[in-house]
């Protein structure tokens, strides 16, 4: 159903209620007949990016996620014992 919005005096619009609020980032894309498509967007670092272009990394990471015995333990995460 479409909804009536207005521009600002800055050209801005309010989405209020509109749309997914976990969403706060779009790519815009402009038609030719004005309208506007705005697809939800997620940003992250080119580092971040080149991991995730690494097939077996991924693979390996959905796995650990799946099965987290299978993680090597940390030793950052082991606590330590309590001395009395």
């Amino acid at each position: 159903m479409p909804h009536l919005v207005e521009l600002d005096a800055c050209r801005m619009v309010a989405l209020e209620r509109l749309g997914n609020p976990e969403h706060t980032r779009y790519l815009v894309t402009e038609h030719p007949d004005g309208s506007l498509l705005l697809t939800p967007a997620v940003v992250m670092t080119t580092h971040e990016a080149a991991l995730l272009r690494n097939p077996e990394l991924v693979a390996q990471i959905e796995q650990d996620l799946a099965d987290p015995s299978r993680a090597a333990p940390s030793s950052a995460r082991r606590l330590k014992p309590v001395q009395a």
